[in-house]
């Protein structure tokens, strides 16, 4: 498999939050101000490649060969699990003003359903070690693209006269949804 469309593949045209519609939550959440939207985006891109790794080296030698396979899930968010508490104690320590903005949302990467979305898609599509860590890496900067472009809108919008009943989340959602058609025009770049 080429892996420069493989990046290509994971970031626009299956972009996991824009087009397969996997970790709204954060998404939506994180995206109000562009610097916690990076730091949430870097953390989901750390997260989503060492989880992925991890995934495939338990399916493989673990799961698979003992026919553990309906313990996948479990397994796998467990494996998430400890990632995002490295990642939440090395924030708390080295970064602490990311950390503190960040706030619910760095635990809630732990069933973050794109991170775990991500492992399984690596598992379904059966990728080899070098492609899983390729593919999540460049699905974890497809999360993040999406979600530093929302911030960034969010932020000029901030700006502007908005109707009461569209502030926040329902102008959120309405902005994910017009991304999301956005991105619809790169399944073009897939035929």
């Amino acid at each position: 498999m080429d892996y420069f469309v493989l990046v290509i593949a994971a970031i626009f045209v299956n972009n996991i939050v824009l087009a397969q519609y996997l970790g709204n939550c954060p998404f939506v959440g994180t995206s109000k101000d562009s610097g916690v939207a990076i730091g949430m985006g870097l953390a989901v891109v750390f997260v989503g490649t060492m989880a992925a790794a991890i995934t495939w080296c338990v399916q493989k030698f673990l799961l698979a060969p003992n026919d553990l396979g309906y313990l996948q899930t479990i397994a796998f968010i467990l494996v998430i699990a400890a990632l995002v508490q490295f990642v939440e104690m090395f924030l708390k320590k080295v970064i602490p003003p990311l950390y503190q903005s960040l706030g619910i949302f760095l635990p809630l990467i732990t069933t973050n359903c794109a991170v775990l979305g991500i492992a399984i898609i690596c598992q379904r599509e059966e990728y080899s070690i070098l492609e899983t860590i390729i593919f999540s890496t460049a699905s974890g900067a497809g999360f993040m693209l999406a979600l530093v472009i929302l911030a960034s809108i969010r932020e000029r919008l901030d700006l502007t006269r908005v109707p009461v009943s569209l502030k926040g989340t329902p102008l959120a959602l309405i902005l994910a949804g017009l991304m999301s058609l956005a991105f619809f025009a790169f399944k073009g770049m897939a035929s």
